[in-house]
């Protein structure tokens, strides 16, 4: 139950069209990250419960339940599946360049 590289914005569309308040911060990341590409950059923070101590979403009344949803939906947004029908063929155009290639034993 997991997603390969997801974005912050994946987070926060995903978050926000469930009806989620949500808050993006661009400029923050984890400071152990080795990679500081802007594409790694970023963290959501979303209303989990009311001033009360009820959840804002019955549905959602915890974190776990929220990353669950996030793992399941994320893979399913339109850019995903569009850049899964790309890389395809890239991979395809790739292979089978070191045929005879060597020394030939006389």
């Amino acid at each position: 139950q997991a997603v390969e590289n997801p974005t912050s914005t994946e987070i926060q569309d995903v978050c926000a069209a469930v009806g989620f308040n949500v808050l993006l911060e661009k400029n923050k990341m984890y400071p152990r990250e080795w990679n500081r590409d802007v594409q790694y950059r970023g963290r959501v923070r979303i209303q989990l419960k009311q001033d009360d101590g009820n959840p804002c979403l019955p549905q959602f009344p915890t974190r776990k339940s929220v990353m669950l949803y996030a793992a399941e939906t994320i893979p399913k947004l339109k850019t995903r599946t569009q850049k899964m029908g790309g890389s395809d063929q890239s991979l395809q155009q790739g292979e089978g360049g070191k045929k005879g290639k060597g020394k030939k034993k006389k």
